[in-house]
């Protein structure tokens, strides 16, 4: 059963139309959504959480309808904002034991939540410290926990990685995956960290001028139009890639120095480590060609306005 069911949703703020007969049906696993600034992906947000009501259209979240069960909706949600909100004072547990009160945990058992969550979050003794002394990657744990703590079947996670060193970025991610594949639960992950998508995502979401761009399996998105092979050597690759076509290869050399040869892939590996190997070439690597997400979303945020009436 697919989790968002959206059909023609339109959000209007007066005469600026935000969301544009938006029509999704959202699948289990990790679904990234992607846009650039102003292209309604928070505004899609807030409607999915009921906290705006839409211009027009109709949709489903979980088995309630949009505009008509919106707190329970919310109960089944589990939000991390993109800023900040926390009170001042509170403990970095207790301002996650507050959230499991808020989804109705009594006391004890919401303060028992807080730390399990907390360790989840690889966060230690520092959950005793006032949460305005906190890091922005202390403050990102938090939020992700207080969207964690009442285990929702849905997360909707907005810039989780955004100010996270490269170690704490991976760590959240792979957090994600975890709670995807091993816990069962469905993520909706809205980040400008094409990377991320890309590391974690089953399907992509792209808005772009307040429309759907694209809607689709990532897996599907990167196999390219035909088949071709990535090839990454040691040494000269604008050399090698020369070598390849008095050999009689269709090569080219992209700027990053990975080599691209077009053709059936069970036909071409063997052939190519010949060459290498009598050009005296090292070969890193060589695998199956993928479109890359950089340019499945330039190419889906360039699309006129009209393209996908």
């Amino acid at each position: 059963m697919s989790l968002i069911e959206l059909e023609e949703i339109s959000k209007n703020y007066g005469s600026f139309r935000a969301l544009d007969r938006v029509s999704l049906t959202i699948e289990p696993g990790i679904t990234g959504l992607l846009g650039p600034n102003g292209a309604g992906k928070s505004t899609l947000i807030k409607v999915l959480l009921g906290l705006l009501r839409a211009t027009s259209g109709r949709g489903r979240l979980l088995e309630f309808q949009l505009g008509r069960h919106n707190l329970q909706i919310r109960e089944r949600v589990g939000y991390m904002p993109e800023d900040d909100c926390y009170l001042a004072g509170l403990s970095g547990v207790e301002s996650v034991q507050l959230a499991a009160q808020l989804s109705r945990f009594p006391g004890l058992e919401a303060l028992r939540r807080a730390h399990e969550i907390l360790d989840f979050c690889g966060m230690g003794q520092e959950r005793y410290r006032t949460v305005e002394t906190y890091s922005t990657g202390m403050r990102q744990k938090l939020r992700f926990a207080q969207a964690l703590v009442h285990d929702p079947p849905l997360l909707i996670l907005d810039e989780p990685t955004s100010g996270l060193d490269p170690a704490e970025r991976e760590a959240m991610l792979n957090r994600i995956k975890i709670l995807a594949r091993q816990h069962g639960k469905a993520v909706l992950l809205c980040t400008h960290i094409l990377p991320d998508v890309q590391a974690v995502s089953d399907a992509v979401i792209i808005l772009a001028k307040s429309r759907v761009r694209i809607a689709e399996r990532l897996e599907r998105l990167s196999q390219p139009t035909s088949p071709s092979l990535k090839i990454h050597v040691l040494g000269d690759a604008a050399a090698f890639t020369q070598r390849l076509e008095r050999a009689g290869f269709k090569a080219r050399v992209d700027a990053l120095g990975a080599i691209t040869v077009d053709g059936q892939h069970a036909e071409l590996a063997a052939r190519i480590w010949q060459v290498a190997q009598q050009a005296n070439i090292g070969v890193r690597s060589i695998e199956p060609s993928r479109n890359s997400l950089e340019e499945i979303f330039l190419s889906a945020v360039r699309e006129q306005p009209d393209a996908h009436s």
